[in-house]
């Protein structure tokens, strides 16, 4: 039977694809750039002798680490090598070497002349990495089954994720709790279980996210899965100083945290509002006193109004003539007035106030046009009868001295002005738009 040729696999929490070729052996190659844990070599080609025999080998999700070649064998980036473990030895991935380094060795300050580094033992082999893909393959079905032994012993704790070792002896199992949990009687369970030796680790909400992973609110990679691997600690401060509503469901993020984007922009906005003056009181000014009402921070710009319950009319002011204000006002003096313009500017900030209401997105009902009753048909009509169609309100028909009928003639005005009014109401419904603009406006001197 001739081998069937399996698809490339891509493995980004480690960093390589792993697929079968023709002949039936398996092909792992690391593919830079596909994990979190990248660090740009912006020092390669430069060579430091005392530094050759370091590299940085790295694991899955956050671990990885230091490690001294002990085997004499020539080594460079992207090998897959054999590297002491604590029980048995464990497969990882050559990512940095030379200069760059003993840079990574400063950051995490680590002294090359006291700590003693695991070793580089060999090379992986064919037959290394087989086993090496045979233990990743049980990582899924292992956390799985875990996961239920956990739920059975009652234990309030929730397994993230599993790693199994290179050679398959022993796994890790990173777990969250919100407090202390005796999980002496689990291992010995997970021991008979899946024969292995086992060892747990506690993270964080936050760790645990960036080994799931996910997309933010701003539809992109969540920065905890794409490329932090410190965290820092974040408080609602960052949202004071960037004016931003203290509402737990827009800042928190999807581990429940606050977000970790909070402090991108913390330290522009700190340097912004160290040139805004605070204002505790009013500003004096000859025509009344001005309130501050709002502030853009990242612009430098203040805005007053006269009237400290109303956001109706704001004048702007930039910080620095704020500045000077207030200083005159410490002298006694106060300026003119802020109405120089004819009008206010208005900010050019939108409040999102009402953005979250149910029913924004209705349409606005149309209302039903009435229907026109028929008109009547005029018959024959007594002496001095009243027309049918004549308002209840029309004053009765009077002689005069000629015998004409004074109220006829207004009731038959009426009619006749009724008349023009319906013929042009039918004369426009084909000429909507362009009725109301054929009468003159006030001041328009009619054509000849």
């Amino acid at each position: 039977m001739d081998n069937v040729k399996e698809p490339k696999r891509y493995d980004c929490s480690r960093g390589c694809s792993v697929e079968r070729n023709e002949a039936g052996e398996l092909d792992c190659n690391y593919r830079q750039g596909c994990c979190k844990l990248e660090v740009y070599d912006w020092l390669q080609g430069v060579s430091q002798e005392q530094f050759n025999d370091y590299f940085e080998v790295r694991f899955k999700n956050t671990r990885k680490g230091i490690y001294l070649n002990a085997s004499g064998q020539s080594i460079k980036t992207g090998d897959m090598v054999i590297v002491e473990a604590a029980t048995g030895h464990d497969l990882g991935i050559v990512t940095l070497e030379g200069a760059i380094v003993a840079r990574q060795m400063k950051c995490k300050r680590v002294n090359p002349e006291t700590y003693e580094f695991k070793k580089i033992y060999r090379k992986a082999k064919l037959f290394d990495i087989e086993r090496w893909q045979e233990a990743i393959a049980r990582e899924h079905e292992t956390m799985i089954r875990s996961r239920q032994i956990a739920a059975e012993l009652g234990l309030e704790m929730k397994i993230g994720d599993v790693e199994f070792q290179g050679d398959g002896t022993k796994a890790i199992f990173y777990y969250i709790a919100d407090g202390r949990v005796d999980f002496r009687q689990l291992i010995k369970v997970f021991a008979e279980e899946f024969r292995i030796r086992i060892e747990m680790k506690q993270i964080g909400a936050r760790q645990e996210a960036g080994l799931i992973g996910g997309l933010g609110v701003c539809g992109r990679e969540l920065c905890c899965s794409n490329y932090i691997s410190g965290f820092q600690s974040i408080t609602t401060s960052a949202a004071r100083v960037q004016d931003l509503s203290l509402n737990p469901q827009k800042l928190a993020g999807q581990c429940g945290k606050l977000k970790c984007c909070l402090n991108y922009e913390t330290a522009v906005y700190m340097d912004a509002q160290s040139r805004i003056p605070k204002v505790y009181e009013p500003l004096e000014f000859e025509d009344g006193l001005a309130y501050l009402m709002k502030t853009d921070i990242l612009r430098e710009i203040m805005y007053f109004s006269y009237d400290k319950s109303s956001l109706a009319n704001l004048y702007p002011l930039y910080a620095e003539d704020v500045w000077d204000i207030i200083k005159m006002n410490r002298r006694g003096e106060k300026p003119e007035s802020l109405k120089n313009d004819d009008v206010p500017a208005a900010p050019e900030f939108v409040t999102a106030v009402g953005d979250d209401a149910i029913n924004r997105f209705d349409e606005a009902r149309r209302r039903k046009k009435k229907k026109k009753k028929p008109a009547q048909k005029q018959g024959p009509k007594a002496e001095g009868q009243a027309p049918a169609n004549e308002p209840k309100n029309s004053e009765p028909a009077t002689h005069n001295a000629d015998g004409e009928q004074k109220g006829g003639q207004k009731g038959a005005q009426k009619r006749e002005d009724r008349g023009e009014r319906r013929g042009g109401n039918r004369g426009g419904r084909n000429n909507r738009g362009r009725r109301n603009n054929d009468q003159p406006k006030k001041g328009d001197t009619p054509k000849e």
